[in-house]
């Protein structure tokens, strides 16, 4: 998980990501990655609108956000 992570920090995407929280419940969360440090990595929460720490090793999955390209004609 922690190499996915450094890939989608250095390419700067937006993700998706499933994370058990300490008391144990699962969230989704829509993040971008700041820095990873040890164990831990700091992002942008889109959820909370605030920086947050999570732990690696509770993340369940990250999906990239891909934006949508509108035609216009």
């Amino acid at each position: 998980m922690r190499e996915q992570l450094i890939k989608v920090m250095q390419r700067k995407q937006l993700v998706n990501m499933m994370y058990v929280s300490k008391n144990g419940s699962v969230t989704k969360r829509h993040i971008k990655i700041i820095k990873i440090v040890g164990d831990s990595f700091q992002a942008y929460c889109f959820n909370r609108q605030a920086k947050r720490t999570f732990m690696i090793d509770s993340v369940l999955a990250v999906v990239p956000i891909f934006p949508k390209e509108r035609e216009v004609i």
